[in-house]
């Protein structure tokens, strides 16, 4: 008769830990089946990732025998932080990487550098912060 309780102790011990281990996967089914998402069917296109939204800013770099100035206008709503570099034509000339400057939203900011000699090249860096 004792082995009989046991037994049956046992069982409903294991199948309550049975039913706390599936209670997070049953709230998780429920969820996905309450939000409207379904699997896809086959040859059904997958749901597309939101794009998104448009940031940073417009950069127009002009060269002009050792000076590069560089113009930047952020029409975004988020801060854009740029920076200049600058490559030097010559070996012996030092290539500079400018300090990182905040565009604003609706702002233009100035950049500008030289070389002693000719520019090789320039070009602006974004990070949106």
């Amino acid at each position: 008769m004792r082995s009989t309780r046991r037994r049956t102790w046992a069982l409903l011990a294991a199948a309550a830990v049975v039913a706390g281990l599936l209670a997070p996967v049953a709230v998780s089914a429920a969820n996905r089946a309450g939000s409207g998402a379904a699997a896809p069917r086959a040859g059904a296109a997958a749901p597309r990732a939101p794009e998104p939204e448009p940031s940073g800013a417009e950069c127009r770099t002009s060269v002009e025998g050792s000076r590069v100035v560089a113009f930047c206008h952020n029409p975004y709503p988020t801060t854009d932080l740029v920076q200049l570099h600058t490559e030097c034509a010559r070996w012996w000339d030092v290539d500079a990487d400018g300090g990182a400057v905040a565009v604003q939203p609706g702002r233009t900011v100035k950049l500008e550098d030289r070389c002693w000699k000719e520019v090789g090249s320039a070009w602006v860096s974004h990070s949106v912060s």
